[in-house]
């Protein structure tokens, strides 16, 4: 049997002197512990060695990707030459079985192979010969990173690097050629202030001054290649009239050298700039056409590499440049900026105020599609880039004009939205046999319905009297004056507690009382009874006087019963509520208070 090892420094082809050893897998490790014991084992047939490094790493990612390369099939056809009937030990099945297809030699793969192979690496120097170990382990180093670098498709063309120094150089460039411009005109315009106005161009100013000189070689100057035939006339016109001073030949010197700084830096500027735009279209080809290569290396710039900008959501990428305003507005609960970086855009500035933060969340989610593309795709072209401009500026007509645009071509027939048709309904008619009515009550309401609740209470509590009390006839006068006098007495502190309780004159409340009370014929005897005994009170109370007068603890009690009828609580201040007491009524309290004077004088 024979086994392909594929090593750093070419393809190995090893025969297997004893078979039998593989049987044991778990113990070919021993068989390879030295390179003594390893040779006893295996012996190199051949060996193929590459010529440099960029033949091995080709070599070697072909194998990887399954896929036989020159020097493969060459190592291959060998060993079919001279030892066809032999078996092949392969560690990839893949590329056994493409071996067996293309060259028709029988491939072997399983895990005694795979084990053999890790034992036949660990003493590949000394089992191949002819390289030092020094040498191997720097050819094994040199392809491990030329297989890194293949792995990762790194390209030295792609380096953002590069556009972040530039573009932060071009940016530094503007702010010196500002500062030097007006320190220039700020320098000349004692000699010629009126030629600031005219001549609002740096790079045009810096370039009359060092043409002209002083003032007075204006009108004899040639201005035609620097400035156009209208300034040149206002120019000439204003050095004839001019309120500068005068300046001296050094002074008119060193204010030239400014001049050539300046012209210097802006030819410097401007070949930056060209170099920028070609670096752009070879890292982001898309971003740069879609929002122009300044933009674009100022976004990579911000993120600090391309990949990192990649990474970024398109609502991140929006607000690039804008981070302090957001934190602000989320800090103190405003409104959010719409842009940062992006108001420098092209369609940003185009659109209206009002769609301009639309237009802006368009254009950065675009931005991240051809990002993502630039960092992450080989062979990239500005084609994607073109398309999602299009569909931006597409959207930015429909929000200027509020017209709508029908799909045509292809993109009428990616459309697969069915269109939307309304569910027919029968109408909602009116169903009578749902009506319900509700029953009036006809009549007045009871009278317990019109009473307030103390009311209501006053009336049970003399109903329960009433039917406690024994009724009488009318002839009967029999009952003791001490019974009469308790009972009045208890009904009279019950309806003053009422009273103090509820605001109610006490006459409505015997009013209502006596119409209840006329509703029953009890009621009507009880009436007739009070009466009776209230005319007859005065002589029973004579008659007291004369038996009891021998005992003077009776007439004791008969003074402490009657003093608190004289001391009793007044009645509470009622609001004036008019009321039309009857005659009945009027005559009742008269003999009630008659009576109470007779018994305190006898007491």
């Amino acid at each position: 049997m024979l086994v392909l090892f594929e090593s750093p420094a070419g393809y190995a082809v090893f025969k297997v002197l004893k078979e039998s050893k593989l049987k044991e897998v778990d113990n070919i490790w021993q068989h390879f512990e030295t390179p003594e014991k390893a040779s006893k084992i295996v012996q190199l047939q051949f060996f193929e060695k590459f010529k440099d490094a960029t033949e091995a790493l080709t070599s070697t990612a072909s194998a990887l990707e399954c896929k036989l390369n020159k020097r493969l099939k060459k190592v291959v056809k060998q060993i079919t030459a001279t030892e066809a009937h032999e078996e092949l030990g392969v560690v990839d099945a893949k590329l056994g079985n493409l071996i067996k297809e293309k060259l028709g030699l029988n491939c072997v793969t399983s895990n005694a192979i795979t084990e053999l192979y890790r034992n036949i690496k660990s003493q590949a120097n000394q089992l191949i010969g002819g390289i030092s170990e020094r040498e191997y382990s720097a050819i094994q180093l040199g392809l491990a990173h030329g297989l890194s670098r293949y792995k990762l498709k790194f390209n030295p063309d792609k380096i953002d690097t590069m556009i972040i120094q530039a573009v932060n150089l071009l940016d530094d460039l503007d702010k010196e050629l500002n500062n030097y411009g007006m320190r220039m005109k700020e320098w000349y315009g004692w000699h010629f202030p009126e030629m600031s106005r005219i001549v609002g161009d740096i790079v045009l100013y810096a370039k009359t001054v060092k043409l002209m000189g002083t003032r007075e070689n204006a009108s004899s100057t040639d201005f035609s290649e620097i400035l156009a035939e209208d300034v040149e006339k206002d120019l000439k016109t204003a050095a004839d009239v001019s309120m500068g001073t005068e300046i001296s030949k050094e002074d008119i010197e060193n204010v030239t050298l400014l001049c050539d700084q300046i012209i210097d830096m802006y030819g410097y500027r401007a070949q930056l700039a060209e170099y920028l735009q070609n670096r752009m279209m070879t890292v982001a080809p898309n971003l740069t056409v879609l929002v122009g290569e300044l933009l674009g290396a100022r976004l990579i710039a911000h993120a600090g590499s391309l990949i990192n900008l990649a990474k970024h959501p398109a609502s991140t990428v929006q607000v690039f440049g804008a981070e302090k305003a957001l934190f602000r507005a989320i800090a103190k609960r405003q409104a959010t900026p719409k842009f940062g970086l992006m108001f420098h855009a092209s369609l940003v500035n185009q659109a209206s105020l009002k769609h301009k933060g639309k237009i802006s969340r368009m254009l950065a989610a675009k931005s991240a599609i051809a990002i993502r593309v630039d960092a992450l795709r080989d062979d990239v072209d500005g084609n994607l880039g073109v398309e999602l401009r299009a569909k931006v500026e597409k959207r930015l007509r429909q929000l200027e004009t509020g017209m709508t645009f029908k799909l045509s071509g292809r993109a009428k027939d990616m459309n697969t939205t069915p269109k939307y048709t309304p569910v027919e309904r029968a109408p909602k008619t009116y169903d009578a046999a749902n009506d319900f009515s509700l029953e009036s009550r006809a009549g007045k309401r009871k009278l317990d319905e019109v009473r307030t609740p103390a009311k209501r209470a006053a009336a049970n509590d003399e109903e329960d009297e009433v039917k406690a009390e024994p009724v009488e006839e009318e002839g009967a006068g029999e009952q003791t004056t001490g019974e009469l006098s308790a009972r009045k007495k208890k009904k009279k502190q019950k309806n003053v507690e009422r009273e103090e309780g509820v605001e109610v004159k006490e006459e409505e409340g015997s009013a209502a009382v006596e119409e209840v009370e006329a509703t029953t014929p009890k009621k009507k005897k009880k009436k007739s009874l009070l009466q009776e005994t209230e005319v007859e009170e005065p002589l029973i109370t004579e008659e007291s006087n004369v038996t009891l007068g021998a005992s003077g603890k009776k007439k004791k009690k008969r003074a402490s019963a009657a003093a608190p009828e004289d001391l009793c609580v007044p009645e509470p201040e009622m609001e004036a509520v008019p009321s039309e007491e009857s005659p009945k009524k009027k005559k009742r309290k008269s003999k009630s208070l008659a009576a109470q004077s007779a018994e305190v004088d006898d007491s």
